[in-house]
């Protein structure tokens, strides 16, 4: 059996061939999805990027000076029934005003070059993260490879932005903590990710952090304010109805799309008040768990990446294309190893985390276990579990950092 030092280098050691494989497979993937589409259209009948619909269609009711229509299910809806034909299925708008000025760049564009675009804009972002954290080329092309990104990339979906400021603001949020809580701040466009964000940073007392982020997120919500007007952020608080109750409760988005304990629950049969009380639980824990992490003597690696995970965990309303947000978590806690040893089982537990987003949903669908859930409680559990800081680093893997 191999020790816990020799496993890690085993994988290491295939890390850039097998991530090549599967950049390369997506990379076929796409040019076929592409090849079988028909005016952005695909052969099932859907947008090319699917939920980027509802963003560039948000857009363009912006430019028509309507930006309050982006939460009106009938007038988003047939933007995109123009764009996409009128069996287009409907994705609904779920974000806060203050992504409506982002939409609007991408909403004067033609759809697929703005898709286009909102892809080669972020995806840097997100590696840029996974630099900072460990660099390397090898890690790079294990970033590029993870699963996560081709579903993300197939959604048109915004999680290389938020993998990409989280891991960025955490990354520097000693050194430079006004910025850093900037950036941390202007994830507010998805608001259900920061949840544990003013609990740990208060906790902590990194006060230049929460002030910088807590200005960041009242000035671009008085921004969206002011260009937008307040019926458009009524219409946002209206609009929380229809994603509680029908995307949310009813499971109109899938089951095994969703990550999260509530929706684990739901899957499995539970009603709304014991899948509630099963998210109550989840959400109380990570935030205890998390803090006393913080407030300990574990090093900071495995601490970020526990914020990361406990953000996914602590929402009812988490997608597995939100599992970007394990990118850097993965790559916080495999620069714990490097640095300081690997514990029994980390690797492997790591690994199996890694590989879930390309499997997870449809094995959720075809046997109701929530793999992408339990794999995100698996990442939390590892760093949960922590490292005194005193170790001292383990000279054979520094090779895999260069």
């Amino acid at each position: 059996m191999a020790s816990p030092n020799t496993l890690p280098k085993a994988i290491a050691d295939r890390a850039g061939p097998v991530s090549l494989m599967l950049i390369a497979g997506y990379g076929a993937a796409l040019v076929a999805l592409l090849a079988t589409s028909v005016n952005g259209v695909d052969a099932a009948g859907r947008p090319i990027g699917t939920d980027f619909a509802n963003v560039w269609a948000a857009g363009r009711l912006v430019l028509d000076g309507a930006p309050e229509a982006a939460y009106d299910l009938a007038r988003h809806h047939a933007v995109q029934q123009a764009r996409f034909g009128a069996d287009a299925p409907f994705y609904g708008w779920h974000y806060p005003p203050m992504f409506l000025g982002l939409a609007a760049l991408l909403g004067a564009l033609p759809y697929l070059a703005a898709l286009a675009l909102w892809q080669a804009a972020t995806l840097p972002i997100y590696l840029a993260a996974i630099r900072a954290i460990l660099p390397g080329r090898t890690a790079l092309l294990a970033a590029l490879a993870f699963p996560a990104v081709f579903v993300n990339l197939t959604h048109g979906h915004n999680g290389f932005l938020t993998a990409g400021l989280f891991g960025l603001g955490l990354v520097i949020l000693d050194r430079r903590p006004v910025l850093a809580g900037v950036l941390l701040g202007l994830l507010c466009y998805k608001p259900q990710f920061g949840v544990l964000l003013p609990f740990v940073l208060v906790a902590t007392g990194r006060w230049r952090a929460t002030f910088a982020a807590a200005g960041t997120v009242i000035g671009v919500s008085l921004l969206s304010l002011a260009a937008f007007g307040p019926e458009t952020w009524d219409a946002f608080r209206a609009s929380a109805v229809f994603t509680r109750e029908v995307v949310l409760e009813q499971g109109d988005t899938g089951w095994e799309k969703i990550v999260s304990a509530f929706s684990a629950a739901r899957a499995l049969g539970a009603g709304l008040p014991a899948a509630y009380a099963a998210q109550a639980v989840t959400t109380l824990a990570v935030i205890a768990l998390t803090v006393r992490l913080w407030r300990g003597p574990a090093s900071y690696e495995p601490m970020a990446a526990a914020l990361l995970a406990s953000a996914l965990l602590a929402t009812p309303y988490a997608l597995d294309y939100d599992m970007m947000l394990l990118g850097p978590a993965i790559a916080f806690l495999v620069a714990d190893g490097l640095k300081a040893g690997w514990r029994p089982g980390a690797a492997a537990v790591l690994l199996a985390v890694y590989a879930t987003p390309l499997f997870g949903r449809a094995a959720a669908m075809a046997t109701l276990i929530p793999f992408g859930f339990l794999a995100i409680l698996a990442l939390f559990a590892l760093a949960v579990a922590g490292r005194q800081p005193a170790r001292a680093p383990v000279r054979e893997f520094a090779h895999v950092q260069h």
